[in-house]
């Protein structure tokens, strides 16, 4: 599937913060299987390929723990290539008895989540094949089910876990929002997403190019939540990349329009959508 290349925009890495940067690193290479890109004091860098940053844990002066009822991040996702790395991630998850937060099948994909010691949101998935997915009304089909875990263990073969496959990339990302229709126009009419399905009056999910979703976005943590303090621990920023410099541009503009504003820090194009995350503009 071509939904994480040109000529899609998509999510590729995510920026955390953490209490302690030691505990989280020994967290993401012994249960979820990153590897060390950068470590340069309190701030690492992982990959799953060894050369594409995917997450960077920070620990910043003065940290505060995680802040309840805010906006920010829901969790971030990991794609993996096949459904046998998820069997092969499940069956790690398993028999390290670290504790899992749910395990969903949603007709689109198969999906595990869990949390960081700090509480930050994690999912780890395979896609379903393409033909697979249902559209009714315009919008991709997803659903909540029970995920067959019997079935999905049968396709390690017996094959052992060991940590993230090369091809993994960032999948999607999932966000807490204060204002669901000011997020949507933030991000459809200014950056180019499009809505593909709708969770009711409290969750959206949008995409380019037709996939399941990019961006997930709710209003669980109430509607009006704040933002978290800019040392909390949580997500500090999440980057986008688009197709092209022009089509980069052209969301630059778009988003002018709408008020947003948009600054230039190191070379880097930075904007925060309605509800206080911060995101990297990049091509």
């Amino acid at each position: 599937m071509t939904f994480h290349r040109d000529p899609s925009t998509f999510v590729n890495q995510v920026h955390i913060l953490a209490k302690d940067v030691e505990r989280s690193l020994l967290f993401y290479q012994e249960i979820i299987g990153f590897r060390i890109l950068e470590h340069i004091g309190k701030k690492v860098v992982l990959t799953a390929d060894g050369k594409t940053p995917l997450v960077t844990i920070e620990q910043p002066e003065n940290v505060l723990t995680k802040e309840p009822r805010t906006t920010g991040l829901y969790h971030f996702a990991l794609l993996l290539p096949q459904r046998s790395d998820l069997a092969k991630a499940l069956s790690h998850l398993i028999n390290t008895g670290y504790p899992l937060q749910g395990a969903s099948d949603h007709r689109v994909s198969e999906a595990i989540y869990l949390a960081d010691p700090d509480g930050n949101g994690i999912e780890i998935y395979a896609d379903r094949p393409l033909h697979s997915w249902i559209k009714e009304d315009g919008q991709i089909l997803m659903t909540t089910e029970r995920l067959d875990i019997e079935n999905l263990l049968q396709e390690t073969k017996g094959e052992p876990w060991n940590g993230l496959p090369e091809h993994t990339i960032m999948g999607h990302i999932h966000l807490h929002v204060s204002d669901l229709q000011k997020a949507e126009d933030f991000y459809c009419k200014g950056l180019g997403f499009n809505v593909v399905n709708r969770y009711g009056e409290q969750a959206t999910f949008i995409s380019t190019g037709g996939y399941h979703h990019h961006i997930g976005m709710n209003t669980w943590n109430g509607v009006g939540a704040k933002a978290p303090a800019a040392n909390s621990v949580g997500m500090k920023w999440f980057s986008l990349v688009f197709p092209n410099e022009k089509a980069r541009n052209e969301a630059v503009n778009k988003l002018k329009t709408l008020g947003v504003s948009v600054q230039e820090e190191e070379g880097i194009l930075i904007t925060k959508d309605p509800s206080g995350n911060h995101i990297r503009l990049c091509v």
